[in-house]
């Protein structure tokens, strides 16, 4: 990002929240899926939410102002354009991710009171979380994860590569990934309780089920199933400090066979932590959310991988996105 900022940039940037919060609050009140149906007067949108009328119109006038919806004789609807990608029950669409950003939105407000404390206000467990939180937070992976899962494995190799290990690996983006890459793989999901069943829907969509095993398991608590090529951590080690990180690593080496390897899928910051700038954006969502989280450099991965038994550590993939991988071998004691 360029450090000469004008003022009219800062300025735009400072108020872009007003479009952020409309479009966060039509999204939690499910007010697009309402709207692509069929056009709804603002009377009828009020008594559907329990809205006060004034507070809607003047809500609706200013999604319309901002063409995210059509205002016309009927009332307000949903472009045609628009319908798949706002509409929650589309398979295309964003409104899980956008709901996932509303939850977001309240940790980021905390942001002052965090810098204090370096303490996140919400510390709660995922299973403390509702269902239908964990569920639009699963969903809102899939949405991001579906994007530059098939291109980010693509521009791998799997060769000697048979059964993979995906943890924490929701409801299958990249398993699936995996799967249409090559007909020799078979993966195994491990994922905590809650989130194995989403797995097994999407997984039982794809006509893949038959080559996945899944497993309920908390990869924190728990060790991870053996016997596996590869070991694949996909948005997991941000979550983690440094120390929950080296022991994820160790278990993972147990996990793998004899020259298996690694591949970690997410933010590599340069030294300076500053570069790319979304991994450093994304350090301050990991310091709102987690007591530990953050953005690593290839260098601090390198050291906990290391630790944990593994070498050849190489950064493979340098992505301005979540899409930089880093890769490690399974180092073994050579018999004498």
């Amino acid at each position: 990002m360029s450090n000469k900022w004008s003022v009219e940039q800062i300025l735009e940037a400072a108020r872009s929240f007003q479009v952020s919060r409309l479009i966060l609050s039509a999204a939690e009140l499910d007010l697009f899926g309402l709207l692509g149906k069929e056009p709804r007067s603002s009377r009828e949108v009020a008594q559907s939410f329990g809205l006060d009328l004034r507070a809607t119109n003047i809500f609706l006038d200013a999604l319309a102002g901002l063409g995210l919806l059509e205002k016309g004789d009927l009332g307000y609807r949903v472009p045609e354009n628009l319908g798949p990608i706002l509409s929650g029950s589309s398979t295309e669409s964003v409104s899980p991710f956008l709901k996932h950003m509303g939850t977001l939105w309240k940790r980021w407000g905390a942001l002052n009171e965090v810098l204090k404390t370096g303490m996140p206000l919400q510390t709660g467990s995922w299973e403390q979380r509702s269902p239908q939180e964990r569920e639009a937070f699963i969903a809102a992976m899939h949405v991001i994860g579906r994007q530059m899962a098939s291109e980010i494995i693509n521009s791998i190799s799997l060769e000697r590569v048979k059964r993979i290990l995906d943890v924490g690996g929701a409801s299958g983006t990249y398993a699936i990934a995996f799967l249409e890459k090559s007909m020799d793989i078979r993966v195994t999901l491990l994922d905590l309780p809650s989130v194995i069943p989403l797995a097994r829907k999407r997984l039982q969509e794809k006509g893949l089920l038959n080559r996945v095993d899944l497993v309920a398991a908390d990869f924190e608590q728990d060790p991870l199933p053996q016997g596996h090529d590869m070991v694949f951590l996909s948005a997991i080690v941000h979550q983690n400090d440094r120390t929950q990180n080296r022991n994820l690593f160790a278990k993972a080496r147990e996990a793998l066979n004899q020259g298996g390897r690694i591949l970690i899928r997410d933010h590599v910051m340069d030294p300076s932590r500053t570069q790319p700038p979304a991994g450093a954006l994304f350090a301050v969502n990991m310091l709102v959310s987690t007591r530990g989280g953050t953005t690593y450099t290839f260098q601090e991965l390198q050291e906990d991988l290391e630790s944990a038994g593994f070498g050849q550590v190489r950064w493979i993939r340098v992505g301005e996105k979540m899409d930089s991988l880093v890769e490690a071998i399974r180092m073994d004691d050579q018999a004498p």
